[in-house]
């Protein structure tokens, strides 16, 4: 809050910075552009305080007139009021007039030489009131994208921790039943793996710490599973800093295992992940029963709606994920753009 309030002030006070400049330029315009004539003329006191009366008029249109009358297409008023401000500078102009010039004013001529400025200063107003206008509105409602983005991926994440635990759990039951020695290890890695999942999941991971978390993912079910399932997992991991959304890859290994094993004649998972310069490749196939529709639980399905969800929000025209089946086999395969930590 500290540091977006102190870019807040810095970006306020260039702007003022700015303006005063500008406006310094055109009132003084006459002195510091006028080479011809050494000598201070009335004339140009006369127009510098003319143009400080402009520079009121610039922001009176620009914060008040504008977004009052003609955002709310008053359009009438708007042209009486620009009418009376031009009555006014000229009364104005012709106040100071005597105690510049010794000789009276002619108000029309005098109005005929100060109209094209007169309009160039409410249309430069009214320019710089619509863009700015814009501008801010884009900065909302790019805001207002950035939060609801990040509220949905955090509704994302939230959904695969319980997915995922549900998943693990029916591991360690199965652990009981079997009075397996493998339990306690079992409920040891089972710890570590939550505790990624809790405290490093609000962020992007580097990928060695994505990989370590699904290779013990893949141990949990190699001991529920056993001789049972033949699991072949290859990690091809580089050693460059790649960081990645954490959790991301999980969802397609889960499914190789809720759908891969059961009423299936040797059951086959094949899990392979490599790296080509920034480009990660991760390839899953699994066996599966063509004639088993019915969902393995509940939350099925859950895992690849989330990801591919997931991959659009934070992966745009970064990522290739081709999901197909062919032959009793299902096969999952995601290109990915990797970032630098």
């Amino acid at each position: 809050m500290i540091v977006s309030n102190s870019h807040w002030q810095v970006k306020k006070w260039s702007t003022a910075a700015i303006h005063i400049s500008v406006w310094t330029v055109i009132i003084l315009f006459n002195y510091i552009f006028d080479y011809d004539d050494n000598r201070v003329s009335p004339f140009r006191s006369l127009n510098a305080l003319t143009n400080v009366f402009r520079a009121g008029i610039f922001y009176l249109n620009a914060m008040f007139l504008v977004p009052m009358l003609l955002y709310n297409k008053k359009y009438l008023f708007y042209f009486l009021s620009l009418v009376a401000l031009f009555f006014i500078m000229m009364l104005f102009r012709g106040a100071l007039f005597p105690l510049f010039i010794e000789r009276k004013i002619n108000l029309l001529i005098s109005s005929f030489h100060n109209i094209i400025a007169f309009v160039i200063t409410i249309t430069a107003s009214i320019a710089y009131k619509t863009i700015t206008d814009k501008a801010r509105e884009d900065a909302l409602a790019s805001e207002k994208q950035q939060e609801n983005l990040k509220t949905e991926v955090s509704f994302l994440r939230s959904q695969i921790s319980p997915h995922f635990i549900f998943n693990v759990l029916n591991n360690i039951v199965a652990l009981v039943r079997m009075n397996s020695r493998e339990l306690e290890p079992t409920v040891m890695k089972l710890s570590t793996l939550m505790q990624y999942m809790l405290y490093e999941t609000d962020k992007k991971v580097f990928l060695h710490e994505e990989t370590q978390y699904l290779h013990d993912y893949i141990d949990l079910q190699e001991q529920r599973f056993g001789d049972f399932i033949k699991i072949t997992s290859t990690f091809d991991v580089p050693s460059t800093p790649f960081i990645i959304e954490p959790m991301l890859l999980i969802s397609f290994v889960e499914n190789a295992f809720k759908h891969g094993v059961g009423l299936i004649q040797d059951p086959l998972i094949t899990i392979e992940l490599h790296c080509n310069n920034n480009k990660l490749y991760f390839n899953v196939q699994n066996k599966y029963n063509e004639e088993d529709n019915e969902p393995k639980d509940k939350t099925s399905g859950i895992g690849l709606s989330n990801v591919r969800r997931r991959l659009s929000l934070l992966y745009p025209e970064k990522h290739n994920l081709v999901i197909r089946k062919s032959e009793g086999y299902f096969y999952i395969s995601l290109e990915l753009e990797l970032e630098y930590a």
